[in-house]
């Protein structure tokens, strides 16, 4: 599905990451279990008529006790999943960083009364190689991580993507890369689907409010939602649709990818 070019700011978006380095492995059980997902990631890039000048990337994998933004020019690769087969440790994703822009992003953050800090050493999680792998494999656009904020409070997640909003203005792309179902019972054993669609069609009705007060509204007290529980355990790989919907300002969200994993419906959303 393409992502319409209407205005000169680029879309926040909020993708799925899948489950550690799938994309790259063999799953002999089910070899297409990830399909959907790996050609939805494989043309997003291509979906955004602007090119993107940097991209911020909120991941679910780095939680600090203030917002944090990776400062580093050269980031190397965290490896941070376990068990997976030896070639999935030799990936290799050499986007540069932006010390600029992850300055610039603490000084919004700041300036809207969130603490920030910059982190000059950590590199990408799997969060944001494994997705950009597929998104933009030729590596060459400057990327900034973006950690949640521990306590997971999702107001305050609305408002750190609020306050970066202005971004969007400057060639800058804001990812939110989570998963919209989450819960690790329901990827090894299945069952989730009923649970799953529930959530699924709240979460479309929530970011595709035309209000952005009532959108934000609906997001802050997700976890009332049908499905909300069964989907999100803990809400780590939801909290980048905050962000991503707190950049979106007025313009109302909208689903860019419907797939399932074991069943369970996962989708990806758009604000532009």
């Amino acid at each position: 599905m393409s992502i319409p070019d209407t205005r000169s700011s680029l879309p926040s978006l909020y993708i799925p990451h899948g489950g550690g380095p799938c994309f790259f492995m063999d799953w002999p059980d089910e070899p297409h279990m990830w399909d959907q997902m790996g050609a939805f990631l494989r043309g997003l890039g291509k979906s955004i008529a602007m090119r993107p000048k940097a991209i911020v990337v909120i991941s679910a994998h780095w939680e600090e006790a203030d917002f944090t933004v990776t400062g580093n020019p050269q980031p190397p690769l965290l490896f941070d999943y376990y068990g997976f087969p030896a070639p999935t440790y030799q990936l290799k994703y050499p986007a540069p960083g932006s010390p600029a822009l992850a300055q610039r992003i603490q000084d919004l953050l700041k300036s809207a009364g969130l603490p920030a800090n910059v982190d000059a050493e950590r590199g990408f999680d799997h969060g944001v190689f494994i997705p950009f792998l597929l998104v933009y494999p030729e590596a060459d656009i400057p990327i900034v991580q973006l950690s949640l904020k521990a306590g997971l409070d999702p107001a305050i997640h609305l408002r750190a993507g609020k306050a970066l909003a202005t971004l969007r203005n400057e060639g800058v792309l804001i990812v939110g890369s989570g998963m919209s179902f989450h819960n690790m019972q329901g990827f090894f054993k299945g069952g989730f689907a009923y649970p799953s669609r529930q959530f699924d069609q709240w979460l479309e009705s929530a970011a595709s409010q035309s209000r952005a007060d009532a959108r934000n509204a609906m997001l802050e007290h997700w976890a009332d939602a049908p499905g909300a529980h069964a989907s999100h355990p803990r809400s780590e790989h939801l909290l980048p649709l905050m962000v991503v919907a707190g950049a979106g300002g007025d313009y109302a969200g909208h689903k860019i990818f419907e797939g399932e994993v074991k069943g369970s419906v996962i989708s990806a959303f758009s604000f532009d």
